[in-house]
């Protein structure tokens, strides 16, 4: 490698080394198209030759991008880190990053109210720090898609927003048809007293999983048996008891999470309610949750690697300024032993 002296080369350096001006190395850092094949190739050598590193905090002055994105989760500490979902999505959208230049940063912001914490991270992403946002886990009462959508930040929404909220470009799975899936098997099963743990209401996901589950067994002339939910296993054992003893001869569950559906089989358990001879369960997510139960859960899947890799690119075009369309991925149904 070629050494310089005076310390490190500098823009300068590279343009006296390749012969062209400075103002054309900058152009061939920031992949501007304004330059020919062989220019370009003369400067990309001068930079291995020398070692030269670009300066990025002045090239964020010139492009105004950090090669940053959030990724915010509304949630508290503990929610997050016992959720596979969350977990598995923030490492598979870290994954769909790896080919990119772009980091990942993580934004846990408490579902409690105004708060000097969540002050101080809407203005980190409001004030430029990061290129754009992908938005997880949003309940109908948080403010931040407004917040975000009117200081014109580049977002893209994991899951469909709330009626309530801006109308923001989302990834979702279709919530409804999973539900369906999951009651039309049980109903197949010959299963007819048939509760929902249901998810949160002021979600949409948790709203269609209930919805698909109710229409399913009003076309079959069935009276809905709903509880809510908010996707934690603690709830699940919890509005399984109480299912019992409102109804003994209850026949299955459906947990509109993996989480909480592993709450039932273990209140079902404790109950002396065999599984599946007695009461069947079936889960929606399908990760490792699901395969580690006892018995193994069946489950509604979501293709969250896909959904992952959407959400990526969607937010990657909305940051270069383009329009992008929302998508609702489908959902399979994966059998097991619960059901």
């Amino acid at each position: 490698m070629a050494t310089t002296t005076g310390g490190a080369p500098t823009l300068e350096t590279v343009a006296a080394y390749a012969g062209v001006s400075r103002a054309t190395v900058s152009r061939v850092i920031n992949n501007s198209p304004k330059v020919s094949p062989e220019v370009r190739e003369a400067v990309e050598a001068a930079i291995d030759e020398l070692g030269y590193v670009p300066n990025r905090a002045a090239r964020t002055l010139v492009t105004r991008r950090t090669d940053s994105l959030a990724m915010i989760i509304p949630e508290p500490d503990a929610f997050f880190f016992a959720d596979p979902y969350l977990t598995t999505l923030v490492t598979e959208v870290n994954r769909a990053l790896d080919a990119t230049e772009l980091q990942l940063v993580l934004v846990m912001q408490g579902q409690s109210g105004a708060t000097p914490a969540r002050g101080r991270m809407e203005r980190y992403v409001t004030s430029g720090h990061v290129d754009g946002v992908i938005l997880v886990s949003v309940h109908e009462a948080n403010p931040l898609p407004g917040i975000l959508s009117g200081a014109g930040v580049p977002v893209v929404h994991g899951g469909r927003p709330a009626a309530a909220h801006a109308p923001l470009p989302y990834v979702d799975v279709d919530n409804v048809y999973g539900a369906r899936q999951a009651t039309e098997h049980l109903l197949r099963l010959g299963r007819r007293r048939i509760a929902t743990i249901a998810g949160p209401q002021d979600m949409t996901a948790g709203q269609d999983r209930l919805a698909g589950y109710r229409q399913t067994l009003h076309e079959a002339g069935l009276e809905p048996r709903a509880v809510p939910g908010d996707f934690t296993e603690r709830r699940g054992f919890e509005a399984t008891r109480a299912l019992l003893e409102a109804d003994p001869r209850l026949d299955a569950v459906f947990g509109a999470s993996d989480l909480m559906a592993r709450g039932a089989l273990r209140a079902l358990r404790e109950a002396g309610r065999r599984v599946p001879e007695d009461v069947a369960v079936v889960g929606f997510d399908d990760l490792g949750v699901a395969q580690s139960c006892d018995p193994p859960l069946s489950s509604v899947r979501q293709p969250i690697e896909q959904v992952a890799r959407d959400l990526v690119r969607l937010l990657l075009a909305r940051v270069e300024g383009a329009q992008v369309q929302s998508l609702t991925l489908p959902t399979t149904l994966t059998l097991r032993a619960s059901a």
